[in-house]
């Protein structure tokens, strides 16, 4: 493995290990300052903190399947690496690593969790549209993947994404 891909993927590491300590952090601050405990009110009516302890998958789905979570997530991070390990190691993805990465500790995340307490640490509400708690974590996965969607949607050309054809023929056929 040449240099700039171990420092490429090094940096990926640091990436997914510093926001995977974020999320970890949080989570430990809501079990000692949330949990039986009334909500904090960050903006009236509209965002407050309020423990929760999420036995279900994304908004409160699957209810005590821990087991199947668990395995689709393992299978979710092992096709993301997969990913993270098959992009190319140039600034054009540069973004894409972090994302990805970002993605991967948000799982991560979460699937400590799940083992560690049997749930998920959900402490973030945003009561304005009675929306789901949710943690950092969460945040992660949303954000990140919103953002690979639009950049493989209005940035990268398909060209761009020939890593991931895995033929890789060299011989193409031309169109008439």
């Amino acid at each position: 493995m040449r240099k700039k891909n171990k420092i490429l993927l090094f940096i990926d590491l640091l990436v997914l290990l510093a926001l995977l300590a974020l999320d970890q952090y949080t989570k430990y601050l809501a079990i000692v300052q949330l949990k039986n405990q009334a909500p904090i009110v960050l903006w009236k009516d509209v965002l407050e903190l309020q423990y929760l302890e999420n036995r279900g998958s994304a908004f409160g789905m699957l209810q005590n399947q821990k087991y199947f979570i668990l395995f689709v997530g393992f299978v979710f991070m092992a096709v993301l690496l997969f990913f993270l390990f098959k992009l190319p190691r140039t600034k054009k993805f540069y973004v894409v690593h972090v994302a990805l990465s970002a993605i991967i500790a948000g799982g991560l995340g979460n699937m400590i969790d799940r083992v560690r307490f049997d749930y998920v640490v959900d402490f973030i509400s945003f009561v304005l549209i009675d929306f789901p708690i949710f943690n950092v974590a969460d945040c992660y996965i949303v954000v990140f993947t919103i953002l690979l969607f639009l950049l493989f949607l209005f940035v990268y050309k398909e060209s761009d994404l020939e890593f991931l054809n895995f033929k890789q023929n060299k011989y193409r056929e031309v169109k008439d």
